[in-house]
């Protein structure tokens, strides 16, 4: 009989993350965090400042002053510099994050690919079904489709970290992927669906720049002196072009190289981001929010919430859409690739992740500003249902999480172990003969040192036993 067929192992999905790979996703996500944080801060902020009647005029004022030079046509409010400037910044992150993940990051791997980004199409492709749906049934606006599709990490992580929650490095570098891509075909669907019109002149100005700021770094000139002017011109002219402002901030961020070369301990792509990310995770993304979200807030408003269909497509789409999307996304994934979840997993977390990703916060509400420009009444009444949406997500992913999270917290642990001292958790090393070799000599030298304690020990119990009239004989005289 002929030898059977070695059988093919059955591959992970959600498994444990390269170590170079997990170190990238651990301090991103710390970074993520803070702006989070800093994200919920401003938001609460809004909602105060625009909600307190003594506060509303100043709120309104301080947005809706104008600055820049008209000749340039950059005249724009503090909201709109806010919308089209400080976010080209988290765009430009966004772009390099994507850049990384497609070069050196899980998305390199046409197999590792698949799961992150047949999830994130699903929880970008389902929420708009839902918001189509429920604005077909109840004859709304279609214009706001796009509003539920985003999914905003930083706000994510922000809940995480106020309540308090562990989460294994591969769930949260599979949080991390999705929203990349889902920041990715959210660029795409503003550049396509939301460009009223085009001035030529302008668009080629921005191209010749983009592709100026290319052969600069192609030729390896350094100076944030050249390539910050460089940037702030490519940028005014895709303004200028009609196209979202945005745009350039991806492009630039898509241009930078990811690889090292020998003589360098980080990319320039990495040097880039590390020091970029703080000013768009602290700064501009929470200044977006301070003059997104002062949306008023009362018990009439948040009722028609639930009444009008495009508000209520956008909570259903954030809600349910996004949760289904991206939980049926992997789970079809892992059923047609024949790949498992990882032994340390159940499908629970992936369905509490998916509900997470339904935090919908900074993109959605561009997005809402985008689709219902011309009614400022309906563009406040989306931007509550974003809230209403986001804050419904962030309490049931809580309570799903919540569940769990002693398991996390062991696993985490688990991961974080150290016990020889050598800044490599002990995971990463459990198949090295010297790994368990420098445990082998820490145990020994424990050993030795118990041991001549307990020598120490019993030599002086021994010493005060044989002490007449000593310590011994007063113990048993009490006993």
């Amino acid at each position: 009989m002929p030898a059977p067929h070695p059988t093919a192992p059955v591959r992970k999905i959600l498994g444990r993350l390269s170590l170079p790979e997990r170190t990238f996703v651990a301090d991103a996500l710390r970074t993520e965090t803070v702006g989070g944080v800093l994200l919920l801060i401003a938001a609460i902020t809004a909602l105060v400042w625009s909600n307190v009647p003594v506060l509303h005029d100043s709120y309104e004022t301080v947005g809706h002053f104008h600055l820049g030079p008209e000749a340039l046509g950059l005249n724009l409010s503090i909201e709109h510099w806010a919308a089209d400037g400080l976010l080209a910044i988290f765009f430009f992150v966004a772009g390099i994050e994507l850049k990384r993940e497609l070069v050196a990051g899980d998305l390199r791997d046409p197999k590792a690919a698949v799961l992150p980004v047949v999830a994130a199409l699903c929880g970008m492709a389902v929420p708009a079904l839902v918001y189509t749906l429920t604005n077909a049934t109840g004859g709304g606006s279609f214009d706001g489709w796009a509003v539920p599709t985003a999914t905003d990490i930083a706000f994510a992580l922000a809940v995480l970290a106020v309540i308090g929650t562990s989460l294994p490095s591969a769930l949260r570098a599979f949080l991390l992927t999705l929203a990349v891509v889902d920041d990715l075909f959210a660029i795409l669907i503003i550049a396509v669906f939301f460009t009223d019109r085009i001035n030529f002149a302008a668009l080629a100005g921005a191209v010749v720049g983009l592709g100026v700021f290319w052969l600069l770094l192609r030729k390896g000139v350094r100076g944030w002196y050249v390539y910050v002017p460089l940037a702030l011109v490519v940028w005014a002219l895709m303004y200028n072009s009609g196209i979202h402002a945005t745009i350039a901030g991806v492009a630039m961020g898509l241009m930078l190289r990811c690889t090292r070369h020998e003589d360098e301990a980080v990319s320039p792509a990495e040097h880039i981001e590390h020091l970029v990310r703080p000013l768009s995770a602290g700064l501009a993304v929470p200044l977006f929010a301070l003059f997104s979200a002062g949306v008023t807030v009362s018990g009439g408003a948040l009722g028609d919430v639930f009444t009008q269909p495009e508000t209520l497509g956008v909570v259903l789409g954030l809600v349910v859409g996004k949760t289904l999307g991206i939980f049926g996304g992997t789970w079809l994934t892992a059923r047609f690739t024949r790949a498992s979840l990882s032994d340390d997993l159940e499908w629970a977390d992936v369905f509490a992740v998916a509900t997470l990703a339904g935090i919908g916060f900074t993109v959605s509400l561009l997005i809402g500003e985008l689709a219902f420009a011309g009614d400022a009444a309906l563009t406040d009444e989306v931007k509550a249902a974003v809230l209403v949406g986001s804050l419904t997500a962030a309490t049931l992913a809580t309570v799903l999480l919540k569940i769990r999270n002693a398991k996390y917290r062991r696993m985490v642990e688990r991961e974080e172990r150290d016990e020889d001292a050598d800044g490599i958790p002990d995971i990463y090393e459990e198949d090295e003969p010297e790994y368990h070799l420098r445990l082998a000599a820490i145990y020994e030298r424990k050993a030795v040192e118990h041991r001549r304690i307990a020598t120490e020990k019993a030599a002086a119990r021994h010493a005060l036993a044989e002490v007449p009239g000593g310590a011994g004989e007063e113990e048993q005289r009490r006993a």
